[in-house]
């Protein structure tokens, strides 16, 4: 289960960053390349729940290397909280949000609506509303719905499909931005 923090990044990504830290101040010519070409060498994802107070801020990623404690972290934070069922989260995923995220140089971090969704919850939010797919990439774990007071949805939208990797729905009304690993597509709900 993720932790409830109100600030602050957790103690596993504090360490991260430090061994990242540690790898770019000695870089060697293997490494020239990444960066000189901005490459990312770590990547970062900061979200909360308003459905559950929680607080996720989070290094997943360093040097290539995906942290397994963080995607764990990532996963619990990101189940149906309707009824606390987990999922190991598509990585791909994460990269996405993380890909737009930064894009939209903010610091404001993600408001999850929905990431994980049992069969059970897609069901109930099915019969409830028509923009609910009956095979949603949620119930596969390869999906998320998201939200940013300092962005427009237009702005999240365009930073999504810019990353050119996935499914980018837009929905206005709810005002969310669905990001999923599926096919390149976006739609409008």
């Amino acid at each position: 289960m993720a932790e409830n923090r109100s600030t602050g990044i957790s103690r596993r990504g504090l360490l991260g960053a430090f061994a990242a830290t540690a790898l770019t101040a000695a870089p060697t010519y293997s490494k020239a390349a990444g960066f000189l070409r901005g490459g990312g060498d770590v990547r970062r994802i900061s979200m909360y729940s308003g459905r559950t107070g929680e607080r996720l801020d989070t290094i997943y990623w360093i040097e290539g290397q995906y942290i397994g404690e963080a995607l764990r972290e990532i996963n619990a934070f990101m189940r149906d909280w309707r009824n606390n069922k987990v999922v190991n989260m598509d990585s791909r995923t994460v990269d996405i949000m993380a890909a737009a995220h930064r894009l939209m140089n903010t610091s404001e971090p993600y408001m999850l609506l929905s990431g994980y969704r049992s069969p059970e919850t897609n069901a109930m939010l099915r019969s409830q509303s028509s923009g609910v797919a009956r095979n949603s990439l949620h119930m596969r774990g390869q999906a998320a719905d998201l939200r940013l007071s300092s962005r427009s949805i237009n702005d999240m939208t365009k930073a999504a499909a810019a990353c050119n990797a996935g499914g980018v729905g837009t929905y206005r009304g709810s005002n969310f931005v669905h990001m999923d690993c599926g096919d390149v597509r976006t739609w409008r709900g």
